[in-house]
């Protein structure tokens, strides 16, 4: 196995991790601004009111994009498992 193979095994995960875990963030991000507009608009300087509207959304998120996210996850793990005779040489 030489570096363009570790090279390639390296950008693919990445790419998975990255493209898996953006949607999920970027709710958290929505969310987070739409709160921050509504407190400076309303002068409410409570702190942890962003953290209950984040986890609702992450969750609903997870329930509308996990069957996606599962199969990136099992789609490269499968691609990296059924290759692995290749990797110990």
């Amino acid at each position: 196995m030489d570096v363009s193979a570790v090279t390639q095994i390296t950008r693919e995960t990445l790419y998975v991790i990255i493209i898996t875990a953006a949607p999920l963030l970027l709710i958290s991000l929505v969310v987070g601004l739409a709160i921050s507009i509504f407190q400076t608009v309303t002068s409410i300087q409570e702190q942890t009111l962003t953290f209950v509207p984040k986890i609702l959304a992450i969750f609903s998120g997870i329930l509308l994009l996990g069957h996606w996210m599962l199969n990136n996850m099992v789609e490269l793990m499968t691609k990296l498992w059924s290759d692995f005779s290749l990797y110990i040489k």
